[in-house]
């Protein structure tokens, strides 16, 4: 297509993505209720010292913080159940120019990553009340904490993200690999590196910076970096296997520039 229609597609592509995450987001500010109460409930589980009165007991500074947290919640509520649609129009837009291994390689990256992200993102959410006591028990005793929901929320949404993401490293991994750019023998000669760098990233992403989040993002991510290292090791293995189509040619012979025909679409040649 010309550029301008090139320029057309997009902004079509977008303002129907806007569409629906405007979408979810009023679908965010019908169901806040029960929204807010299920991610403020790990912080519902401390102790009541660690807490300000016997309910929950987070406090809201000046007149509009309320008013935001609604629009920071429904907005996010809004991305999470519209991600279905801006997904596909992204990928309405970019798969034409993809040949069919790379739509493959996208099929199984985006097959992948969401249970992992999700996975992530439930850990985090079972170990938030964990790193909240820890932070909260460093308060001496005759002091309240007067935790604000900014930042009680800025917490949680910031757990969940590095959890999520952190598990889709070890994908990463995997994706290089079948892309022919990271092999198994150097993943095994900077195993030591990459596993220590593993947990640096723990210690510094995690926002309470705590032993016990700081384990719980490392640990598992460590054991999904080795099931990419397993994979890995098949792949190439499985990839030495097969016969070089090149061996029999002599040094001046000239190598065939077609394509296998699985590799093409619609009879395009190269």
């Amino acid at each position: 297509m010309p550029l301008i229609e090139h320029i057309r597609e997009l902004r079509n592509r977008l303002l129907k993505a806007l569409l629906g995450i405007l979408v979810g987001t009023g679908v965010g500010l019908w169901f806040f209720d029960p929204i807010w109460r299920f991610l403020q409930q790990p912080y519902c589980q401390l102790p009541e010292k660690n807490r300000l009165g016997k309910g929950c007991g987070l406090v809201v500074n000046g007149l509009t913080e309320g008013f935001f947290l609604n629009l920071k919640i429904s907005l996010i509520v809004g991305l999470v159940i519209s991600a279905p649609i801006w997904l596909y129009q992204l990928w309405a837009f970019v798969a034409p120019g993809l040949y069919q291994r790379e739509r493959r390689w996208t099929y199984i990256f985006l097959t992948a990553s969401v249970p992992l992200f999700a996975g992530g993102a439930t850990l985090a959410y079972v170990t938030l009340d964990k790193g909240l006591g820890i932070l909260l028990g460093f308060v001496p005793n005759g002091t309240t904490a007067l935790i604000t929901v900014s930042s009680y929320l800025g917490y949680a949404v910031a757990m969940l993200l590095i959890f999520g993401v952190a598990f889709e490293l070890p994908l990463f991994v995997v994706i290089l690999n079948l892309a022919g750019v990271l092999t198994h023998a150097r993943i095994r000669k900077s195993r030591r590196l990459i596993l220590f760098g593993l947990f640096v990233f723990a210690a510094v992403a995690t926002p309470s910076q705590d032993p016990f989040t700081m384990l719980a993002l490392a640990l598992p991510t460590v054991v999904l970096f080795e099931v990419a290292e397993v994979i890995a090791y098949f792949h190439d293995r499985h990839k030495a296997a097969r016969p070089d189509p090149y061996a029999g040619l002599s040094d001046d012979e000239a190598s065939p520039l077609d394509l296998p025909d699985s590799e093409l679409e619609d009879g395009e040649r190269v």
